[in-house]
């Protein structure tokens, strides 16, 4: 036990080494979270994906600095990962919670007309989707769009009219 104290410390009075191994030791911790937590908290970020994010560095680094006792935050951050993981389980299983919790796409744009409801359901602007044309289209307008919509995760996706269409 006093060869961890040596090397982790205890408290707010930390030095540099000892700061040092428990970033070390936080960090592989953090790791192995997140593998359990699964790819979908990092790689699809949704809101409800945010949250674990942001909660595991808010509480992870008050152990690096010691601000909170190591083992029982260590321990708030395996039940925020948990919560998470349960959660994104059931998700799965259940159309309507899924909806609830990580939210559904919005049309806002249709067949040359903007949907001013679920724009401002949405809270998005006509400057939004005309800025996702420019970046993902490389054009200025949405005569070639078909539609856009408003993705669970935030950003909008443009579907392209069909040849035919775009031609006449």
């Amino acid at each position: 036990m006093s060869l961890l104290l040596s090397v982790f410390g205890e408290g707010r009075d930390l030095d540099s080494l000892q700061m040092s191994a428990r970033a070390v030791a936080v960090f592989f911790g953090a790791l192995i979270f997140i593998r359990i937590a699964g790819r979908r908290s990092f790689g699809q970020r949704s809101p409800f994906d945010y949250v674990v994010a942001i909660l595991l560095g808010a509480t992870l680094s008050r152990v690096i600095v010691g601000a909170s006792p190591a083992i029982p935050t260590v321990a708030a951050s395996f039940v925020i990962v948990f919560v998470h993981r349960i959660l994104a389980w059931t998700c799965v299983r259940s159309p309507w919670l899924e909806k609830l919790i990580v939210g559904a796409e919005r049309e806002v744009f249709k067949d040359g007309k903007f949907d001013d409801k679920q724009m401002s359901a949405a809270l998005i602007t006509r400057t939004d989707v005309f800025e996702t044309a420019r970046q993902e289209l490389h054009a200025t307008g949405l005569d070639d769009v078909q539609s856009a919509i408003l993705e669970r995760n935030g950003q909008v996706s443009l579907i392209r009219k069909p040849k035919d269409a775009r031609n006449s």
